[in-house]
């Protein structure tokens, strides 16, 4: 007995045939990529019982073509007449009230002169203007004279004449046939858009495919060799489980990566994706949400279910975030939204009733501290691992990957690129390096030097050169202010080294000074973080002293040591008012509505401290540049004549001995002087006489 939920509709009645059927729905073509090719394919139509019957159809488009019909012909048909009596028709014509008249055989239509009721003299007779008669066949021969006599305009049609039949379907059925196709196409172009009316909840994961392109693999992974073993485990886990299971070891059901933009947790999952020898299901978190309330947690089963009949698989979610935002706090204003109903299906898939065994999700997130404390639990991110920015060692290794295609100049040491970019990522280096090939190419060069690798860095982190001209008094204030930063990064203790010193504008600003540390740092000093600002005020206490004057040019400056001021009360406990105490939330985390659990006092008490310690220290850096007047206006007048100083330029132009200077002992950095105690311990770069790029 055959299967009654076969679609076979030749086979059985009242069905639409699958040919019909398949055009309506536009089925696509092909498997989707993300489909696993020997999976079932599962049609996107109803269930069976609410498919429209092959008589429905029909019904609906019969009455669609019969209402078109009667549509059409009151409004395309023409205006109706009254018809009248042949004699009243002659008694018109002899009182000379007949316009003109069409003559169709025996039947006469036209039009009076002027209205006349009809019937005459009956109490509900109507005016009439345009009318119909049928001329008798016994009436005599004088009827055309008296029209010619009464000067009546006569038309006449052939006796059969009458609109083609294909006219007649045109005008009948035309609109209704163009309605149709409109709605035909329209519901086309929206099923493939969605994959049919069944697909708006299915998942619009992307299956990876070796074969389909370059692969990405571990060896294009470097300067994150921890997270990279951690990851190579869940990866060797799915080759050869039975390594793991003899020991009574259990495949982590999720693994989390986090940490700053760029850093590689992407890179990571493509290069998990081109290891593995299973299949590996990639989606953006916010893929799943859409306008239609439910599509989020139906798509979540749906590449839950693929990922299960593959088993076992890999599902990658990027950007977390999106969709993991914890439920209940300050961000959520009322009921169980969108995106909450399809967290709780992918908690339910992680580590529900039914359990996913065989399927490992990976995810990647900016943004760990929001996200909803079930997903962090065991059970389904059992393994979170933070991916940091590179060290200098990461960084050498992340150069050689990004160079390999590039032809290096034999003045280009890696080394010195990579300790010139501290606290720089992943995604930076590959930025750096690319932009130091595009100036090669701008400058015909055959190979890459190091000068296209130290203009390149200078260009991403000072800015791109802009060609205005500024007048004499503007570069002189801009001398003098960038003169005070740099003066100041000499003589204060726990200041930053001097990288470059210019007075060319770039971006926004019309001069920069770069300063950059000499090693990687992971802490600061309060007697650190002092110094960043007394550096930073530089610029505006040298206006004020040389000028007496202020200008806007110091507004980055104090939106930074503001910053770091209000860091260093609310968050870090360096002010003795304060105490060790945090009053202000981690960045991201700020309560925009509702208690933030700060008294209003505390408040303004952080306020005052805030203003203190910028206060002091501009006081400090004031009274510094004044006792080095000397040493600043040197400065300024060596930096308009050239513009840009780089390290050992801008010590010889202020009559500075490096090894004297108070920055530099503080440092270590002079012969046979330890770091001042609170600053980091760090090691002179070897060869670095040259700026930032070497």
């Amino acid at each position: 007995m055959p299967d009654p939920s076969a679609s076979n509709g030749g086979d059985r009645p009242g069905r639409l045939p699958d040919s019909v059927r398949s055009w309506l729905r536009q089925d696509p073509p092909k498997t989707p990529p993300w489909r696993v090719e020997g999976l079932p394919g599962r049609s996107s139509e109803p269930s069976p019982p609410r498919r429209p019957s092959w008589s429905r159809f029909w019904w609906v488009l019969l009455g669609l073509l019969a209402i078109n019909w009667i549509v059409s012909a009151l409004l395309l048909g023409p205006a109706p007449r009254t018809a009248v009596s042949y004699t009243y028709f002659v008694q018109q014509v002899d009182a000379g009230n007949v316009k003109e008249i069409t003559s169709t055989a025996d039947r006469i239509e036209g039009g009076f002169k002027h209205q006349v009721p009809y019937p005459p003299g009956a109490p509900d007779a109507k005016p009439v203007e345009r009318f119909s008669t049928q001329r008798p066949s016994f009436a005599d021969d004088a009827l055309f004279q008296k029209l010619q006599d009464h000067g009546v305009v006569v038309n006449a049609n052939p006796p059969d004449e009458r609109p083609a039949v294909w006219q007649q379907v045109l005008l009948g059925f035309g609109p209704t046939l163009l309605f149709l196709g409109l709605m035909v196409w329209l519901f086309r172009r929206s099923a493939a858009a969605a994959g049919g009316l069944g697909g708006i909840g299915r998942s619009r994961a992307r299956l990876y495919q070796p074969e389909a392109g370059p692969r990405t693999t571990f060896a294009d992974v470097a300067g994150i060799d921890e997270v990279e073993n951690e990851v190579m485990e869940i990866v060797d886990f799915l080759r050869d489980p039975g390594r793991y299971r003899r020991l009574g070891a259990q495949i982590p059901r999720g693994v989390l990566l986090s940490g700053p933009p760029g850093t590689g947790k992407t890179l990571l999952a493509r290069a998990v994706a081109g290891e593995a020898n299973v299949p590996f299901f990639s989606i953006s978190a916010s893929e799943f949400i859409e306008m239609i309330v439910g599509v989020g947690a139906s798509r979540v089963r749906d590449l839950f279910e693929q990922a299960k009949k593959v088993a076992p698989s890999i599902i990658f979610i990027d950007e977390l975030d999106a969709i993991g935002r914890s439920r209940g706090g300050a961000q959520s204003f009322g009921g169980h939204d969108e995106r909450e109903q399809t967290l709780n299906q992918i908690l339910t898939e992680m580590d529900g009733f039914t359990g996913n065994e065989g399927v490992v999700v990976l995810a990647a997130t900016n943004r760990p501290e929001i996200l909803d404390p079930a997903l962090l639990r065991p059970g389904r991110f059992d393994r979170r691992v933070t991916v940091s920015p590179p060290d200098l060692k990461g960084r050498r290794q992340i150069l050689d990957v990004h160079v390999r295609g590039v032809p290096l100049a034999a003045d280009v040491d890696l080394d010195d690129v990579a300790a010139s970019t501290p606290g720089m990522v992943g995604a930076d280096l590959k930025n750096l390096v690319n932009e130091a090939a595009l100036l090669a190419a701008r400058r015909n060069h055959d190979r890459v030097t190091a000068a296209d690798f130290s203009d390149a860095l200078e260009k991403i982190v000072l800015g791109t050169v802009r060609g205005i001209m500024l007048s004499q008094e503007d570069k002189e204030r801009t001398a003098f202010h960038e003169s005070g930063h740099a003066l100041l990064g000499m003589l204060t203790p726990g200041a930053d080294p001097v990288r470059k010193v210019s007075i060319i504008p770039r971006g926004q600003a019309l001069g920069v000074t770069f300063q950059s540390p000499q090693t990687d740092r992971y802490g600061y000093s309060a007697k650190y973080l002092r110094g960043r600002i007394v550096g930073a005020l530089g610029g505006r206490a040298a206006e004020d002293l040389v000028y007496g004057d202020m200008t806007t040019g110091a507004e980055s400056d104090l939106e930074q040591v503001t910053g770091i001021a209000r860091q260093m009360v609310g968050r870090w406990g360096m002010s003795p008012a304060i105490g060790p105490v945090s009053v202000l939330p981690p960045p991201g985390q700020e309560t925009p509505f509702g208690q933030d659990g700060v008294a209003p006092a505390t408040k303004q008490l952080v306020d005052e401290e805030v203003r203190r310690i910028v206060d002091d220290c501009y006081a400090e850096a004031v009274a510094t540049l004044r006792e080095h007047r000397e040493q600043l206006d040197r400065l300024a007048h060596t930096l308009l004549q050239r513009e840009t100083l780089d390290e050992d330029e801008a010590y010889e132009a202020a009559g500075i001995r490096r090894e004297t200077a108070p920055a530099a002992v503080a440092r270590g950095e002079a012969p046979h002087t330890e770091p001042a105690p609170g600053l980091p311990v760090s090691s002179p770069r070897q060869g670095d006489t040259s700026g930032p790029a070497t």
